[in-house]
């Protein structure tokens, strides 16, 4: 009769050793089934063949490439086809193939379930290295996504998880298998879209920069290229990045009522848009700190003239002796305001990247979630506009010309302004009563004359 705590391990590779160093650990009786167990070397786990594994074991894990599947584990239900009635197989391998699985395409578990009906085949630990398994300072994800068709092994295996001090959570059917062996495959799936989005901004207003201020009017030599226009280029890109962020919301509340009904969806690009506005917000975070730094370390009448008063010398001659008295320059309006500003608009994407942290935005419920993210982020636009006029407007001023229209500072605040409108225009009650009663559920009352 099987051990209710013996966990059995088919494979003795990397991964079936963290393994059964992590199960001992935790409590459990480890049996390891390998092919040919009288060649291996002598470890601290027991290990048996593959069929005494088997029938010692309730839960096991399947610890072998799948390729080998049919070799090692269904070839034997040949001559005992009850070899595995009742068992939880945990199918912890991942595809191996470099090109993307098709929709129509089984995972390796669901292949096993195929294969070995009367088992109970759940998919777990297959987004966990072994270098994790057998470490408990790795920086890497602890989190086990557990999938299966059975809800009792996978529960099971949930609880099984949490034993070995693993974070664990319900994936659903095996179907989810599919995603979960593809997820590996794949580097910052989430981010690659986002950072394309920045990569583009940033390279359109780099490349305008220069020809603007380097290329056409020579206002800068060569010597302020990697600070001065990078800064630059990092504040314009800031505020830009700031309002694709927040334009989606204006765009969906604009087909919500064209279509009168939350039930139709969006377009697909507009979907895309929706779904990366956290990671947008945090690289937009990102390049704002990047240009607060950047400011701190630049900050001089060398480089702002424009925010600091001129500096007063007094030559003072006493007793046949020449005395130099220098009054430093204070900041004017323009430098305060534009500091102040662009603090107020750090210390909001802040609040805004902290509430995006899992572990801090768990602690909020829905009203307040909303609010930081919606009604504080509208806020934290406005401060960069300002931050972006009280820096600009003196310039345009003096410039009194249509070459004011093609300023990096005037072109850059056009989308987020557009933005910001949209969003006082939906806040209105003609069409705002609307837009609630549509994602209600309710169909919007037409104004008749």
């Amino acid at each position: 009769m099987a051990d209710p705590r013996c966990v059995g391990i088919i494979g003795c590779g990397n991964m079936g050793f963290a393994l059964a160093h992590r199960l001992t650990l935790s409590g459990f009786t480890v049996l390891m089934g390998s092919r040919n167990p009288a060649i291996r070397p002598n470890t601290h786990f027991q290990i048996t063949s593959i069929m005494e594994c088997i029938n010692r074991s309730n839960i096991l894990f399947i610890a072998i490439h799948a390729e080998h599947y049919t070799n090692v584990l269904i070839s034997p239900l040949e001559h005992n086809p009850a070899l595995f009635n009742g068992k939880i197989l945990i199918d912890i391998s991942n595809q191996l193939n470099k090109r993307g699985q098709k929709s129509d395409e089984f995972s390796n578990a669901e292949r096993l379930q195929t294969a070995i009906p009367n088992s109970h085949v759940v998919k777990a630990f297959n987004t966990i290295s072994s270098f994790v398994m057998e470490s408990s300072t790795a920086g890497e994800s602890r989190n086990v996504f557990v999938a299966s068709d059975h809800p009792f092994a996978r529960d099971k295996v949930i609880i099984l998880a949490r034993e070995m001090n693993f974070e664990s959570f319900n994936s659903g059917s095996l179907r989810t298998a599919r995603y979960l062996e593809g997820y590996t495959r794949f580097l910052f799936p989430l981010w690659q879209r986002p950072l394309y989005i920045t990569l583009s901004v940033l390279f359109i207003w780099l490349s305008y920069t220069l020809y603007m201020r380097f290329i056409q009017t020579k206002e800068i030599s060569w010597n302020q290229l990697f600070l001065h226009i990078t800064n630059k280029v990092l504040c314009i890109s800031a505020i830009t990045m700031l309002a694709i962020v927040y334009m989606p919301s204006n765009l969906a509340c604009v087909f919500q009522l064209i279509y009168k009904t939350k039930d139709r969806r969006f377009p697909e690009w507009l979907d895309k848009w929706l779904l990366c506005r956290k990671q947008l917000g945090l690289l937009t975070f990102a390049i704002g700190l990047g240009h607060a730094v950047i400011t701190l370390v630049l900050m001089s009448p060398a480089y702002y003239s424009t925010w600091f008063h001129p500096s007063k010398i007094e030559i003072l001659s006493l007793q046949n002796q020449t005395k130099f008295i220098v009054e430093h320059g204070r900041m004017t309006w323009k430098g305060e305001l534009a500091s102040l500003t662009g603090i107020l608009t750090l210390l909001s994407m802040s609040l805004l990247a902290l509430a995006s942290i899992p572990a801090i935005g768990n602690l909020l419920n829905w009203r307040e979630w909303r609010f930081v993210q919606s009604k504080l982020g509208t806020l934290t636009l406005l401060f960069a506009i300002g931050h972006v006029f009280a820096m600009a407007i003196p310039r345009w001023v003096e410039k009194r010309s249509i070459k004011m229209l093609y300023s990096v500072g005037f072109l850059c605040v056009v989308f987020p302004v557009l933005t910001i409108l949209m969003k006082f225009l939906f806040w209105l009650p003609c069409f705002n009563r609307p837009i609630v009663r549509i994602r209600r559920g309710e169909r919007p009352k037409l104004t008749t004359a």
